[in-house]
C-alpha cells in the first residue's frame, strides 16, 4: 500500500492487516494498563496510605484525561495522520508510565496517571479510524473481531500479570511493564503503518473547554460527594453545585455545537444516523459497566476472602479466556447479522451474570462457583464489542471517520469516568451502611457485611448492562456495502 493512498479503492489486504496488528499493540497496552491497575489497587492503597475514595482518583484521573481530549485527538489524526498522532501519544504514555512507577506519593501518582491518560487519548481513536479507512465494509467485521480478541487478551493478561508483579516485585512494575511494549509498538508502527492522506479540519476550542470543565465538575462532584458527606467543602460550594454546573455546561456544549459556524467538535448530524446514535448510547453503558465491575470483585476477593492479587486475578480470568476464543469467531459473523442479534443477548448475558455474581458475594460462598458467572460475562462481552463497533462505524465516510471514532471512544470513556466516580460512592456508602446495620465488632460478621455491601455496589454495573438491552434492541441491520 502506498504511503499516501485511498485504501477504500486501492485495498491491499496484507498491508492493511499488518498496519492493524501494529496499531492494536497500543490498544492492547491501554487496556492492559487499566486492568493491571485494578488488580493492584488494594496494594497501592496500603502502600500510599490512602482511603477508597482517594485511591480511586488513580483511575479517575486517567479516565478523565483520557475521555475529554478524544474528541480532539480523533480530529488530529485526520488532520496530521493517524500514524503521527499515534506515535506522539505513545511517547507521552511511555514517559508517564515511567513517572507512575517512580511515584512515592498519591499526589504524584495521580498527576502521572493524568498525563498517561492524555497519551492514551491520542492512541485510542487512531486504531478505529484506521479500521474504517483501511478496510472496506466486507472486510471490516474480521478487523473488529481482532479488536474484540485483543480486548479479551488484555483483560486476561492484565489482572494475572498485575497479580504476579505485585506479589513478586511490587506495584511499581505494573507501570514499568509498559515500556518494552511501547518500544515494540513504536517499531512496528514505523515499519508497517502507512501515512494516509490528511484531511483538513478546524478545531472548536470553546467546545473543548466546555466539555472539559463539564466533565471535571461532574466527576469531581460525584466522587468527592461521599467523602465530604455531600456538605460544602470549597466555601459554600458542595458536590451538588459541581454536579449541577456540569450538567448545565454539558447542555451549553450541545447548544454550542449546534450553533457554531466553524466545524463543530461533535458534528450533531452524525447522530441522525440511527445506528451511530444507538451504538454510542450502548457503548456508554458498556463503559460504565467495565469501569465499575472489577473493583468490588477485586476488593471482595482480596480483602474479604484473603486471596493474593494473583489468585484474585485468576478468579476473574474466565471472562477473558472465554472472550479470547469467541471474539474472533463472532468477528466473522458480525457482517452477516443485524447488530442487535449479537448485542441484545450479549448485554443480557453480561448484565445478568454480573447481577448473579453480586448476589453470590458472601464470606462463605464456595470460590469455584464464582467462576461460572465470570465465564458467562466473557460470552456476553465477546458479543457486545464487535457488534457495537461495526454498528457505529459502518455508515461513516472517510472524512467522518476521525470525528466518528473520536465520539464513539469518547462516549465509552465518559461512561468509564462516570462509572469510576459512581462506584467509589457505592462502595463507600453500601459497605458502611451494612457494617452499621450489623452493629457488631465480630470479625466474621464484619466480613459478611463488607461482602454484602460490595455485592450491592456490583449491582450498579449489572443493572446498567441489563438496561442497555433496550437500546441494543433498536439497532437496525444498516447498509451492507
Amino acid at each position: 500500500m502506498p504511503e499516501t493512498a485511498n485504501p477504500q479503492t486501492d485495498f491491499d489486504k496484507k498491508a492493511a492487516w499488518r498496519a492493524l496488528w501494529a496499531l492494536v499493540i497500543g490498544f492492547f497496552m491501554i487496556l492492559l494498563d487499566t486492568t493491571i491497575v485494578s488488580t493492584a489497587m488494594p496494594s497501592i492503597m496500603h502502600s500510599l496510605d490512602a482511603s477508597i475514595s482517594s485511591i480511586l482518583w488513580v483511575n479517575s484521573a486517567y479516565l478523565l484525561t483520557f475521555a475529554v481530549p478524544l474528541l480532539v485527538t480523533g480530529r488530529l489524526g485526520d488532520r496530521f495522520g493517524p500514524r503521527n498522532i499515534y506515535l506522539i501519544g505513545m511517547v507521552i504514555f511511555s514517559l508517564a508510565s515511567l513517572w507512575c512507577g517512580l511515584s512515592d506519593s498519591l499526589a504524584s501518582l495521580v498527576a502521572a496517571r493524568a498525563v498517561q491518560g492524555l497519551g492514551a487519548s491520542m492512541i485510542s481513536p487512531q486504531a478505529m479510524t484506521m479500521i474504517t479507512r483501511l478496510f472496506p465494509y466486507q472486510h471490516r467485521g474480521a478487523a473488529m473481531g481482532l479488536w474484540g480478541a485483543v480486548a479479551g487478551i488484555a483483560s486476561l493478561i492484565g489482572p494475572i500479570a498485575g497479580g504476579l508483579l505485585v506479589d513478586s516485585v511490587g506495584w511499581e512494575w505494573i507501570f514499568f511493564i509498559n515500556l518494552p511494549i511501547a518500544v515494540v509498538s513504536l517499531t512496528m508502527v514505523f515499519k508497517f503503518v502507512p501515512r494516509l492522506a490528511p484531511q483538513a479540519h478546524s478545531f472548536d476550542w470553546l467546545g473543548v473547554f466546555l466539555s472539559a470543565v463539564a466533565m471535571f465538575c461532574l466527576v469531581f462532584g460525584i466522587q468527592e460527594g461521599q467523602s465530604s458527606n455531600w456538605e460544602p467543602f470549597i466555601g459554600p460550594i458542595s458536590s451538588w453545585h459541581l454536579i449541577a454546573a456540569g450538567i448545565v455546561l454539558l447542555a451549553v456544549f450541545v447548544w454550542w455545537q449546534s450553533k457554531t459556524q466553524a466545524e463543530p467538535l461533535v458534528p450533531l448530524r452524525l447522530f441522525k444516523v440511527r445506528n451511530f446514535s444507538l451504538a454510542n448510547v450502548a457503548i456508554t453503558a458498556m463503559g460504565v459497566t467495565i469501569a465499575t465491575m472489577s473493583l468490588p470483585m477485586v476488593f471482595f476477593l482480596q480483602n474479604v476472602r484473603g486471596l493474593t492479587p494473583t489468585e484474585s486475578a485468576l478468579m476473574i480470568s474466565p471472562m477473558a479466556v472465554v472472550g479470547i476464543f469467541i471474539a474472533p469467531r463472532l468477528g466473522k459473523m458480525v457482517n452477516k447479522l443485524s447488530p442487535r442479534k449479537l448485542a441484545v443477548p450479549g448485554f443480557l448475558l453480561f448484565g445478568g451474570a454480573t447481577v448473579v455474581y453480586a448476589f453470590m458475594m458472601h464470606a462463605d460462598t464456595p470460590l469455584w462457583t464464582l467462576l461460572i458467572p465470570s465465564a458467562v460475562q466473557g460470552v456476553g462481552s465477546a458479543m457486545i464489542w464487535p457488534s457495537l463497533s461495526l454498528a457505529a462505524t459502518r455508515d461513516l465516510t472517510a472524512r467522518d471517520a476521525g470525528a466518528g471514532s473520536g465520539i464513539y471512544n469518547t462516549t465509552r470513556q465518559i461512561g468509564s469516568v462516570l462509572g469510576s466516580a459512581l462506584i467509589a460512592v457505592m462502595m463507600d456508602s453500601r459497605v458502611q451502611a451494612e457494617i452499621e446495620k450489623v452493629g457488631s465488632k465480630d470479625p466474621a460478621a464484619l466480613m459478611e457485611a463488607t461482602s454484602v455491601g460490595l455485592g450491592q455496589a456490583l449491582l450498579l454495573p449489572g443493572f446498567v448492562a441489563v438496561a442497555a438491552v433496550i437500546v441494543a434492541a433498536f439497532l437496525s441491520p444498516g447498509k451492507k456495502a
